[in-house]
């Protein structure tokens, strides 16, 4: 799973008061058996590549891509972020809090569900605490973990939860946690109707939200080939769509997406194939994207696997990091359109620093690499051959190839890409620990903010903790800065927890990646956001 967006740095979102007061304008890789955008779609109809959700459109279910760029279409939350990373109210009227611990949330008035159904306060209070039951098993239940109540050993409701009428309610979390305003945009925190809970599998094909798009009607998602949204008329907040709706095709690969660009068959690309890298600026000249974005590259190594565990496992997981040539797959692989990671986060958000312990272990260091190979072996054997699986429809392969040569001519051990046919297939196969080696790990930030690149990830049980690690002098350092009481203060904090990190090295940081995309002549106004997602309702068409 993952993400990407645009140029600014997101220090301003950052610096969230505690008081966020009403200023949103409330009056206001792929899958899929699809080979060819349909030019005929609607002459203000948005066309862009993307990927077939892994579960139903249900928010706290989803967390990847594919399905999480069309949540943020279909729903809008009690904030929104702006291009830059900057965090306004949407729903929210206002979030009032004295000691960051208790917080009222007021509502704008005349909010509405696209089927007419009033957006309230126990929209959001049913929507958490059925994200938070542990019965329900949502992948984004982690989110609600700072809320008092929150239970992942047991079914339990949320008691920080308390609606006070339709527009106000009230949330008390475990403990102190400054930054848990600017959290609530990301799509774990949306609210839901009441007719979702009626049947939530039948909601989640054909999800009705309160964002600026809705689908064109019952059916409009055709599994594994495309989905069509449409302007959602009673949206009031601060994104009103100026097109006649976006179709989001999924691809069988990149290059066919990108001949379809040029042919003017598709309106926007949001990634490039490895294969247009060195050539789409001066293919597209202005209509090209190429910016620093909130997105990076790991390998993740799962806990499970014998042979990358224990002593000989760590040796053997440092040898594999400084085998990895960064710096010439950045250069001959993707022309320059990633940077070779410093650490597991990204530079572009604000507190980043270079200098953290024991971040030498990206540096290529052949040398290094193989005598840390030899003292592992000497403990224990290396046996068969080491696997980097993802999903060959989303144009890793060239990378992967690339990252698996390095291995291999640095420790002499037999590496090679595993493909899985589609990316949910992957990700299935991830979920379930059937994957016999490391395998790519790529993030998208949910919000603006370094400790998102690391408390989702590597937190006990945390819903993208696909690796099962768990430190708890980490874990213990995530609830540090959950109630640091300042952005500069958590930041040190996450260098700390960065230094555990390249300690233990439960994943390899590759690279940083820069939103590579770009549109045809037929559409205006495109900008990719702070994460590299497309501002898609501001594109107009036509």
């Amino acid at each position: 799973m993952t993400r990407i967006r645009a140029c600014r740095t997101a220090a301003a979102a950052l610096a969230v008061s505690l008081v966020l007061a009403a200023c949103s304008g409330s009056d206001g890789d792929g899958d899929g058996d699809a080979t060819s955008a349909d030019p005929a779609a609607g002459a203000g109809i948005v066309s862009i590549n993307g990927t077939e959700p892994q579960n139903p459109l249900i928010p706290t279910a989803t967390n990847e891509v594919g399905g999480g760029d069309i949540l943020d279409l279909l729903f809008a939350g009690l904030v929104r972020y702006e291009t830059d990373g900057t965090v306004v109210n949407e729903v929210a009227e206002s979030i009032e809090t004295e000691d960051n611990q208790n917080f009222t949330i007021t509502l704008a008035e005349g909010w509405t569900f696209s089927d007419g159904a009033p957006v309230t306060s126990s929209s959001f209070v049913d929507a958490w605490n059925y994200g938070a039951l542990l019965s329900n098993a949502q992948n984004s239940s982690y989110f609600f973990e700072g809320i008092e109540g929150y239970s992942a050993e047991e079914d339990a409701e949320l008691t920080g939860l308390e609606v006070v009428d339709d527009r106000t309610f009230t949330v008390r979390l475990s403990q102190p946690e400054f930054d848990f305003p600017q959290r609530l945009g990301y799509s774990a925190f949306y609210p839901l109707p009441e007719s979702a809970f009626e049947d939530m599998e039948a909601f989640g094909e054909n999800p009705v939200g309160n964002g600026p798009y809705q689908l064109a009607e019952e059916g409009a998602w055709e599994h594994n080939v495309q989905i069509d949204l449409v302007p959602n008329e009673s949206y009031t907040g601060g994104t009103p769509a100026q097109n006649d709706g976006v179709r989001v095709v999924f691809y069988d690969n990149l290059d066919t997406a990108y001949n379809d660009l040029i042919a003017g068959n598709l309106d926007i690309m949001d990634e490039m194939p490895s294969s247009a890298l060195g050539s789409f600026e001066e293919e597209l000249g202005d209509r090209a994207v190429n910016q620093p974005a909130a997105l990076n590259q790991s390998l993740s190594v799962p806990s499970y696997l014998p042979q990358l565990a224990g002593e000989a496992g760590l040796l053997r997981r440092q040898a594999i990091s400084l085998a990895i040539d960064r710096e010439q797959i950045a250069e001959t692989i993707f022309s320059g359109a990633v940077t070779p990671a410093a650490d597991f986060t990204v530079p572009s958000i604000e507190g980043f620093t270079p200098d953290v312990p024991g971040n030498d272990l990206v540096q290529y260091d052949p040398e290094r690499a193989a005598e840390l190979w030899a003292q592992a072996e000497a403990i224990e054997p290396w046996e068969g051959t080491l696997t980097i699986s993802s999903n060959a429809d989303g144009d890793h392969q060239a990378w992967i190839d690339a990252v698996a040569n390095s291995i291999r001519n640095t420790l002499g051990i037999e590496a090679e890409f595993e493909a899985y046919p589609q990316f949910s297939e992957f990700l299935d196969a991830r979920d379930n620990q059937e994957i016999s080696g490391v395998f790519r790990a790529g993030w998208q930030a949910d919000y603006p903010s370094l400790v998102n690149f690391l408390a989702p990830i590597y937190s006990t049980g945390a819903g993208s903790n696909d690796a099962f690690y768990s430190n708890p002098e980490f874990d213990d350092l995530m609830r540090q800065i959950n109630a640091a009481e300042s952005v500069e203060q958590a930041n040190e904090l996450v260098t700390q927890a960065q230094a555990i990190l390249f300690e233990d090295l439960p994943g390899i940081p590759l690279w940083v990646e820069n939103a590579v995309g770009g549109h045809s002549e037929a559409v205006d106004n495109v900008e990719f956001a702070w994460n590299r997602q497309v501002e898609l309702p501001q594109v107009t068409k036509g």
